[in-house]
Order: structure tokens, then sequence, then C-alpha cells
């Protein structure tokens, strides 16, 4: 059986992003390599083994084009009101809190906020399929 491990995505600024992460999401470097022409980054937290890995391409000045086939990473959290003050006040930005119904019922609570690289991060309110 396959186990997802990480998710990679290309960032401009290391300290930048890793504060992101750090702030929003509590993420910490778990592990850091540094070669000739990039750096990878891996960040996590004590929720669970999945990762995220930074890509640093060295002298890259552009931002990148995130395309039309990027979609968002997504984070559960236990009190979605709390983190969404939390994030107002860290000026994250986020956007309005909402609801997404399903034959009547709840099946999502959630807001986005956009990454300091423009990437979309979904955060969900722990509840049904979305633990």
């Amino acid at each position: 059986m396959a186990k997802a491990i990480h998710s990679m995505i290309r960032v401009l600024d290391e300290q930048r992003s890793v504060d992101f992460y750090s702030k929003a999401f509590g993420l910490k470097i778990a592990d850091r390599f540094q070669f000739d022409d990039f750096t990878l980054v891996y960040l996590r937290n004590d929720e669970a083994d999945f990762e995220l890995e930074l890509t640093i391409n060295h002298g890259r000045t552009e931002p990148y084009e995130l395309g039309t086939g990027y979609g968002h990473l997504a984070f559960a959290v236990d009190n979605l009101e709390a983190e969404h003050a939390r994030f107002e006040k860290e000026g994250f930005n986020p956007n309005p809190i909402k609801e997404f119904m399903r034959d009547g019922k709840l099946l999502a609570k959630f807001f986005f906020v956009t990454d300091p690289d423009g990437y979309k991060i979904e955060v969900l309110q722990k509840h049904g399929r979305y633990r």
C-alpha cells in the first residue's frame, strides 16, 4: 500500500515561506538540504507525518507562474473561528469563512488563505471526513 509523504511547492524566499508556514500552521523544519543550484526544506508538525517540501531555486528572482493546474493545500483545525481570527491578527488576510452543504447537511466549513508565493491554502474545521 502506498503512503502519501509530501507535497512540493517552489518558493522564492526561503525564510519568508518558513516563517509563514510556521506561524500559520505550526510547521517546523524537519530537514534542509542545500545543493549547488537549489535547496530543499521539509516542513512538518506533530499532527502528521505528511510534509510540505519547499524548493528554492538559487538565483530565481521572478515569481513562479502557478498556472491553471494548481489547486490548493489543505489543513484541518480544531477551531476554525479561532484560527480565522488568529490569521487576521497575523496579517495573513484570510478569506471569509464559508460553509459547503451537500444534501442539506454540512460537508465542510472552511476559509482560504494565500501564502507569500500565491499558493492557495484551504483551512477546514475538523468535521466528518476532514480530520
